[in-house]
């Protein structure tokens, strides 16, 4: 029987996948099978399918996510977000990280086991074709310890190539939310010589995936992931998690034919073990910074409960306090609280991207000019403006001076402006006021920026007048 102890914690000292001597300890984990592996596989097609399918998606003739880090250009559902919106981009991205904080506070790692890119990736393509070429766990040990014959060869080459394939595969497709599909398209029909860079990028970020996925795996979970350190900070007692009922379990033994059995429901079959993805026992308690609270120690475990007559749930999603009081799970106060707090985050998020402009102009007094005086009792200012265009779709705008009354606009050198789509347009004007309007020596005024009759945007500066 074993059975680990508060006092018990030596695994916490090192990580599953690294020997006594610093050695990767490579892991061969058993194919889950059970209901929610299923439910995962499902969860993951559907987003391995948005994933591959959104640079080619489009809202308004916009892709529905570009992050074009270089030309500091980022679209999101549709929407263009230059530089002068990146106040509204720095409050999502602090929305988003108090999003996670709260919602891993309550839920656990649950997206790490259920959306996290890496372990879709990792479990439910990369192992998937592993165990196509090589079989399960058993079949992939015997195949490392064997000889270099024509069985290891071709199973070997063959698996590596289809990783090198899917590896390009999502290297392209990263790429295309970086520089757009249209530009992708491109890079990809046009002569290398055209595009070295693009081509450089391809190759790296298709040897950076295919050394994740092929050799680096689970340690960029255990060693790499910041999200994974950071998990023991935020997590407490009360966080939903991966749980081993060592109430139920405890004392382990083994299960043996015409006995009568006294210890707990845990016959130490190691089934939990042996599917863990990262190698870890969860019986040794949790919180354990290398489960990914992928389920399939679940799956493992309730199999086993079926072939002895024993109910599920050795293994499940429960909370540490409530394992530790033998208590039934039950949704609290807590957990609707912090809830209510993520939807309201949700709701903040969705308010500011509603909200935000599509045009949006700034106007600056013209550097080193003066006010001045013209024959019939007005006064001109000159001014710079420039007008950014956060749509698809070309605007021909007009300026018009909405306070004080009476104003007017003037460009310089040209009759009229046209704003590009996804693009700038800049220009230069006059604004001319009665004297009389003017009652101090800098007076507040608005400019509307109109486009077929209707305003789209509205900016306001200062107008020097002579005193008075």
């Amino acid at each position: 029987m074993t059975m680990i102890t508060q006092n018990d914690e030596t695994f916490r000292d090192s990580i599953s996948t690294v020997d006594a001597a610093g050695k990767r300890v490579w892991l061969f984990p058993k194919k889950p099978q059970g209901p929610l592996y299923n439910y995962r596989k499902w969860v993951s097609y559907g987003l391995l399918t948005l994933l591959f399918a959104g640079p080619w998606l489009r809202i308004n003739d916009l892709p529905v996510l570009m992050l074009n880090i270089p030309a500091r250009k980022f679209i999101i559902f549709g929407q263009i977000f230059w530089p002068q919106d990146f106040f509204i981009l720095l409050l999502a991205s602090l929305t988003f990280i108090v999003f996670v904080i709260l919602f891993t506070v309550v839920y656990g790692r649950v997206f790490c086991g259920w959306v996290c890119p890496q372990t879709i990736f990792m479990e439910m393509v990369f192992r998937r074709i592993e165990y196509f070429f090589e079989g399960d766990s058993a079949q992939q040990k015997a195949l490392a310890k064997a000889d270099w014959d024509w069985n290891k060869t071709w199973r070997k080459t063959g698996k590596h190539t289809v990783f090198l394939v899917i590896s390009f595969l999502i290297a392209n497709t990263f790429l295309a939310y970086i520089i757009g599909s249209d530009a992708l398209v491109k890079l990809v029909t046009d002569s290398p010589d055209q595009h070295l860079g693009g081509l450089a990028s391809l190759v790296l970020f298709t040897g950076v995936f295919y050394a994740v996925f092929a050799r680096f795996r689970e340690q960029v979970c255990t060693i790499a992931c910041p999200y994974g350190r950071l998990q023991g900070v935020m997590l407490d007692k009360e966080s939903i998690v991966v749980a081993y009922d060592y109430n139920r379990g405890e004392p382990r033994e083994k299960l043996r034919k015409n006995q009568e059995r006294k210890a707990g429901d845990c016959i130490d079959c190691k089934q939990c073990v042996q599917v863990c993805p990262t190698g870890i026992d969860i019986r040794n308690g949790a919180q354990q910074m290398e489960c990914i609270n992928c389920t399939a120690c679940i799956d493992a475990c309730n199999n086993i409960m079926d072939l002895i007559n024993k109910p599920h749930g050795l293994i499940r999603y429960d909370s540490e306090s409530h394992i530790a009081a033998n208590t039934k799970f039950r949704v609290t106060g807590r957990i609707k609280a912090y809830s209510g707090v993520l939807v309201m985050l949700v709701g903040i998020l969705v308010a500011l991207l509603a909200t935000r402009s599509n045009v949006e102009a700034t106007v600056l007094r013209t550097p080193g000019q003066l006010f001045q005086k013209t024959d019939h009792g007005t006064i001109t200012n000159l001014y710079n403006i420039s007008v950014i265009n956060k749509t698809n779709h070309p605007y021909p705008i007009t300026l018009k001076l909405l306070e004080p009354a009476g104003g007017t606009i003037a460009l310089v050198g040209t009759d009229g402006l046209t704003l590009p789509a996804q693009g700038i347009t800049e220009g230069v004007f006059f604004a001319e006021l009665p004297a009389k309007a003017l009652h101090l020596t800098s007076n507040k005024i608005r400019i509307g920026v109109y486009s077929q009759g209707k305003l789209i945007t509205e900016e306001k500066t200062k107008f020097l007048a002579p005193a008075r």
